[in-house]
């Protein structure tokens, strides 16, 4: 694999963004996290479409991750010019985040009066302003110097989007964790598509500090694991063989579910091998193929139920012969 390409002449050497990112000592998520939320760099594209990076964008990148380290919060200084950042490097005495406690806004009652009552282990979090339910975001001060907007909301669905977006206009540049209890898997990844960190409300508070932190220094968490697909039971033959030997029932049942069994199972293995234009596109593929086999799992509880009712064949692995 090439590591840079050919670009302009004012741009001579450009690197891919996994090279890039490598080169500036950045995960290739975060980079793109960082990209998308603020916007780091004008890239180029190749002709492919892919981001390209010049040499002095490599370098900057290093910079912005070297004062990260530091404990400068990515959305303070994402905006800043080279000779900025630079200064910030030669003056350590101006490290943000080593030093005090990181500002919140909380949305979020519970969450709240959580922080106050923790007493010491508070400290590191200071509540600039609080509201109970994320539709009174509005009435938070625009002046607060909010550092990270911390939103609780105990089941979230879609229908939370528009308003988590407009609440995060309201502090542009603070870092976005958003704490739930059940979620839906399409509502998480749209969120971290937009550069907000999701997160299951967390037991301790040590582990709410964690989070900001790694909020503040444009971090994500990976994709939560997906359960297994159970393993096939019925495979065509055997269904076919089930539909060809019929029942005692007066219905078509036995045929019916074979037949939704075959079809699932064939949207299962399409969803596998369909071709994806991009990250998200195959995660959904993925998704798909997951919710199809759990389904084809469920049919085949099923059907077994029902094989074994009304003394239909079975396959060899459920005692059949």
């Amino acid at each position: 694999m090439k590591k840079r390409e050919e670009a302009t002449e004012d741009n001579p050497i450009a690197y891919r963004s996994g090279v890039a990112a490598r080169l500036a000592g950045l995960s290739v998520e975060t980079l793109r996290v960082w990209e998308r939320r603020y916007k780091l760099s004008d890239t180029q594209r190749s002709v492919r479409g892919q981001r390209l990076y010049s040499a002095d964008q490599v370098r900057r990148l290093g910079l912005l991750k070297q004062l990260v380290d530091q404990g400068h919060a990515i959305g303070v200084i994402a905006g800043l010019s080279g000779e900025q950042l630079q200064a910030l490097i030669r003056t350590p005495a101006e490290k943000q985040r080593t030093e005090g406690p990181i500002r919140v806004a909380v949305i979020g009652g519970s969450l709240a009066r959580r922080i106050a009552a923790s007493g010491r282990e508070g400290l590191d979090i200071a509540v600039q302003c609080s509201c109970s339910q994320l539709e009174q975001a509005p009435s938070l001060p625009t002046d607060a110097n909010v550092e990270v907007l911390l939103i609780e909301i105990s089941e979230l669905h879609g229908n939370a989007l528009p308003l988590i977006m407009s609440a995060r206009n309201t502090y542009a540049g603070a870092a976005i964790v958003i704490l739930y209890r059940f979620g839906a898997s399409a509502t998480i990844r749209a969120l971290r598509a937009q550069g907000c960190m999701a997160a299951r409300i967390p037991a301790e508070l040590g582990e709410l500090l964690s989070l900001c932190r790694s909020a503040l220094a444009g971090e994500r968490l990976p994709a939560p694991q997906q359960p297994a697909v159970p393993t096939l039971r019925f495979d065509e033959d055997m269904l076919f063989t089930i539909t060809a030997a019929g029942s005692g029932l007066a219905c078509e049942c036995p045929k019916h579910l074979a037949e939704l069994l075959l079809m699932v199972g064939s949207f299962e293995r399409y969803s596998a091998q369909c071709a994806s234009r991009n990250e998200d596109d195959a995660q959904l593929h993925n998704d798909l193929e997951h919710a199809a086999g759990h389904a084809r799992a469920i049919l085949e509880t099923a059907m077994e139920q029902l094989a074994r009712a009304e003394g239909l064949p079975l396959p060899a692995s459920l005692g059949g012969h």
